[in-house]
């Protein structure tokens, strides 16, 4: 593993307070709350818990910073653009420390926590190349009339992020608030809150003017609240459960009808042809649901395998997943390490009883792994049908769920039978297949012949109650710009 510097095991620990107007300080309530390793249950600090009332002062201070004349606002945008990139430059000079400090903080694996370090530069790296892109158009409109548009940044942006993929999901909605000249307050998952006040310093650390960047740690219903609830916040990115992303819309509504984008809940199909190159399906979709402990969004949670190669696909999938290893993410081994908390751990425990209960065959795993920490075995089940829990329910859990289809009309209608609509993929060296597919399947992303290829070039979100709004490429500035009609009356010259 020469390409991955060691990892440090137990990270110091620089920042556990709110980050405000490019200070660290100390919540107005003077609370903390504990965040856990999740490989013991064990403490690994107490992180300051800020509220309305902080929320409060992170607003108005976002709101400071983006007052007409303020630094930050006459910046040209070639300056921001440089600004982010030298954020992302800071990132990959404390790529190791960022990935131990997230592995110890989430459970990953280290070696896949140091390379969503360097995804999430890379990020920054793309839209700090677009800060200086963002224009608008001139218009032939009908008349005397000079038309054109503006481009201009919505304001205050209120972010919650969610523990799955932190520093990612801290990038992806720093980058393109920044590139257009936004200013932006920061709720971190309570589970995992420490790298995003590492990436608030290293904001600072990269030049970025007070207020500008905000990171209010906390709890959904209090500081999350406050911020989706907050009059002056003009626009909430969001991502996370559909359920809470209900509730945020709902906020959204009731206060000053805030710009939204929500990637939410996925139980995404994943549609083996029988025409398929088997190994490599197996080995797809093996990683489409196991990665990251099936602590994903868009993981491929309905794998739906033709008649004629059902036994062998369940067969390969079953010997792929006990050989999995899980255990010390700070191994290099180490396929699998933790779920998150306490709370995902038992929900994920219930599901899989669920499916005992109705019906469905517990080819391997199917129960917790020993010893401490909150560690589940990779689970693989076959005989699933439509109307089981573990078919219909987010399990968020390396949890392998096996259905048997005939035809592909069959699989394209029950691939859509379900509230979300956020990733998709086939196997088939068909493309009349692949495309009758991709023309079928209602989802934001669809894969064909590989299972969830990131790529930050391109707009990624959900249909129907997987959210709103796309996420990443060009599409994503869209979501934080506001368009602004400009009509000048063209003087005629007198006869």
């Amino acid at each position: 593993m020469e390409q991955f510097p060691q990892p440090i095991r137990k990270p110091e620990i620089k920042y556990t307070k709110l980050f405000i107007n490019n200070e660290f300080v100390d919540s107005v309530s003077g609370k903390t709350f504990p965040t856990i390793n999740p490989v013991n249950g064990e403490k690994i600090c107490d992180v300051s818990e800020g509220d309305k009332a902080d929320v409060d002062k992170a607003v108005e201070a976002a709101k400071e910073a983006f007052k007409l004349g303020s630094p930050w606002r006459r910046m040209d945008a070639s300056k921001r653009g440089a600004l982010i990139y030298k954020i992302a430059q800071l990132m990959e000079r404390d790529a190791q420390y960022l990935g131990s400090l997230e592995t110890y903080d989430n459970g990953k694996p280290y070696m896949n926590a140091y390379v969503e370090m360097l995804f999430s530069a890379n990020i920054l790296k793309y839209f700090a190349g677009c800060a200086d892109k963002v224009g608008g158009k001139t218009i032939p409109v009908d008349g005397d009339f000079m038309c054109y548009t503006r481009h201009e940044p919505v304001g205050i942006c209120g972010a919650v992020i969610p523990w799955n993929y932190p520093v990612a999901m801290f990038s992806l909605k720093l980058a393109p608030a920044l590139a257009c000249g936004n200013v932006i307050v920061f709720k971190p998952a309570e589970q995992t809150p420490l790298t995003a006040l590492y990436m608030a310093s290293l904001c600072k650390e990269a030049g970025v003017p007070p207020g500008v960047v905000n990171v209010v740690n906390g709890y959904g219903p209090t500081a999350g609240a406050a911020i989706t609830g907050h009059p002056e916040v003009d626009k909430i990115a969001f991502t996370g459960s559909t359920e809470v992303g209900q509730i945020i819309l709902q906020a959204a509504g009731a206060t000053n009808i805030k710009r939204t984008t929500l990637e939410l809940g996925g139980k995404s199909p994943n549609v083996i042809m029988d025409d398929a190159d088997l190994e490599s399906a197996v080995a797809w979709s093996h990683e489409a649901v196991m990665t990251n402990m099936g602590q994903c969004c868009v993981a491929g949670s309905r794998t739906f395998v033709h008649e004629k190669i059902y036994d062998q696909f369940v067969a390969k999938s079953k010997e792929m997943a006990e050989k999995r290893t899980y255990g010390d993410p700070f191994e290099f081994s180490t396929k699998n390490g933790p779920q998150v908390d306490k709370d995902q751990y038992e929900k994920i425990l219930e599901l899989i009883e669920s499916g005992k209960k109705e019906g469905a065959k517990v080819e391997c795993g199917g129960e917790a792994a020993e010893g401490k920490g909150f560690f589940i075995k990779p689970t693989v089940f076959s005989g699933v049908t439509d109307n089981m829990r573990i078919a219909r329910e987010e399990i968020f859990g390396p949890v392998q769920q096996i259905f048997k289809f005939s035809t592909l009309d069959e699989v394209i209608e029950r691939a859509n039978d379900t509230q979300y609509g956020l990733g998709a993929a086939i196997f088939t060296r068909s493309i009349d297949t692949a495309m009758m597919f991709v023309q079928g399947v209602r989802a934001g992303t669809v894969w064909v012949n590989c299972y969830n290829a990131p790529n930050y070039h391109a707009p990624f979100g959900g249909f129907k109650m997987s959210g709103i709004g796309r996420e990443m490429g060009e599409y994503n500035l869209s979501q934080y710009q506001e368009v602004k009609t400009v009509m000048i009356k063209i003087p005629q010259k007198n006869s």
